[in-house]
C-alpha cells in the first residue's frame, strides 16, 4: 500500500481525460481492496467503495478525470486536429506536450500552430484559438499516424511528471485538479479504518466532473448518501496580479472551505463543524468563494430529496493548465480534518445537521 505522497503522485502521473479514467480508478481500486468491504461502480464508471454497515451514509468524494483533448481529425499531412475536454484557455497551451493514447499506447507529440514570424502584425495581437492548432506527433501522412495506433476519439493527455520543486513542500504536476481530491478520500478511509468511525463511509471517485459533474449525479444517486463531502482544488491567489477579492486561497496556508459556488450553497451546520473541527485540532484552514466554478458537492446535494454537502479544497496554482502547483502541507492538513469530520458525523450529529431550520 502506497504512503500519501507516493499515492498522489501516482495518481498525478496516470493518464485519465474525462471520459477515460480507468487508469486512475485502477489505482484507487488496488489502494481500496483491502480496506473497504465491497467495491462497486455506477453505470458511468465512477468508484464507490464502501466501510461500515451501521450509521448514517456519508458520502467522500473527489473527481477521477482531468482536463485534455480528444483526437477530432487527422489530417492528410500527419497532423492531429484536436477537441478540448474541459475547459482550457488558449494562452497555456502552445508548445506543450501532450500524450496520444491510442490502441499501442502513448505516443508523444506537441501542440503548435503557425509560427509568429509569419504572422501579420494584426495576427500577432490575438490569442491563437483551439481551432487553428494541431499536434505534431512527428508523421508525414495519415497512414502513418493511423500505423501509430492512433485514430479518431482516442484520449490526449498533457505530459508533466509529479515533480517536487526548490522548496521541499512544493510539489509540481498535472492533473492536481483533481487527484489531490482523489487520494484525500483514499487516505481518510486509511485513517478511520485503523480508528473506527459511527457510520457507512462510501469512498467516491467519479468520473466526468470536467464536462458537467456528471458522475457525481450517478454516483450519488446510487449511494444516497445522508451527508457529502467533496473535495477539490481551490484557485490559489498568492501569485502577481490576482485581487484577493477574486482568489483568497494561498499555499501552505491550509485546506480551504468553501462559502460558496455556482452549484452550492453549503449546509451551514456541516460548514460550521468543519470550522469547529479544525479549529479544536488547531488547524490552520482558510475560506474562499468560488463563483466561477461548480463543484461535484452542488450537484451530489440535489439527488434525491436533497443530501447536505460541502466542499473542502487544496489551494493549487495554475489550475486548468498542463502543470500546477502544489505545497504538500495542505494536502496532509486536509487528510486530518477530513478524518476527524467524518469520525463526528455519527447518527445523533447527521440528524441535527438534516434538521430542517
Amino acid at each position: 500500500m502506497r504512503d500519501s505522497l507516493q499515492l498522489l503522485e501516482d495518481l498525478s502521473n496516470a493518464p485519465g481525460v474525462s471520459g477515460f479514467e480507468g487508469d486512475v480508478q485502477d489505482i484507487l481500486r488496488d489502494e481500496l481492496v483491502d480496506l473497504a468491504a465491497e467495491i462497486v461502480t455506477d453505470n458511468l464508471g465512477s468508484l464507490i467503495a464502501k466501510d461500515g454497515t451501521e450509521g448514517p451514509k456519508i458520502m467522500v468524494a473527489g473527481h477521477m478525470d482531468e482536463i485534455g483533448f480528444m483526437v477530432r481529425l487527422i489530417t492528410k499531412e500527419g497532423f492531429i486536429r484536436f477537441s478540448a475536454l474541459g475547459g482550457w484557455w488558449e494562452q497555456v497551451l502552445l508548445s506543450q506536450r501532450v500524450a496520444v493514447y491510442g490502441s499501442k499506447g502513448p505516443v508523444i507529440g506537441i501542440i503548435g500552430s503557425k509560427p509568429p514570424h509569419i504572422l501579420t502584425a494584426e495576427e500577432r495581437k490575438k490569442p491563437v484559438e483551439k481551432q487553428e492548432m494541431f499536434i505534431d506527433v512527428g508523421a508525414f501522412s495519415d497512414e502513418e499516424v493511423e500505423e501509430m495506433g492512433i485514430k479518431p476519439g482516442d484520449p490526449i493527455v498533457p505530459v508533466s511528471p509529479f515533480t517536487c520543486m526548490g522548496n521541499e513542500d512544493m510539489y509540481i504536476g498535472k492533473a492536481l485538479d483533481n487527484r489531490v481530491g482523489c487520494a484525500i478520500s483514499v487516505e481518510t478511509l486509511k485513517i478511520l479504518k485503523n480508528e473506527g468511525h459511527p457510520n457507512q463511509l462510501y469512498i467516491v471517485g467519479t468520473v466526468q466532473e470536467e464536462v458537467g459533474l456528471r458522475g457525481a449525479q450517478t454516483a450519488g444517486t446510487k449511494v444516497a448518501p445522508d451527508i457529502a463531502l467533496a473535495f477539490e482544488v481551490a484557485i490559489a491567489g498568492d501569485t502577481p496580479g490576482v485581487d484577493e477579492n477574486k482568489a483568497q486561497a494561498k499555499l501552505g496556508k491550509g485546506p480551504v472551505i468553501f462559502l460558496l459556488d455556482r452549484s452550492l450553497i453549503p449546509n451551514l451546520r456541516l460548514r460550521d463543524l468543519a470550522f469547529s473541527t479544525a479549529k479544536e485540532l488547531g488547524i490552520d484552514y482558510q475560506v474562499d468563494i468560488m463563483e466561477g466554478g461548480s463543484t461535484d458537492a452542488g450537484r451530489i446535494s440535489l439527488v434525491h430529496a436533497g443530501v447536505p454537502s460541502l466542499c473542502i479544497g487544496v489551494p493549487v496554482r495554475y489550475i486548468h493548465s498542463h502543470t500546477g502547483v502544489i505545497n504538500i502541507q495542505d494536502y496532509y492538513k486536509a487528510i486530518e480534518l477530513t478524518s476527524a469530520i467524518v469520525r463526528k458525523l455519527d447518527a445523533e450529529t447527521v440528524a441535527s445537521i438534516k434538521r430542517v431550520w
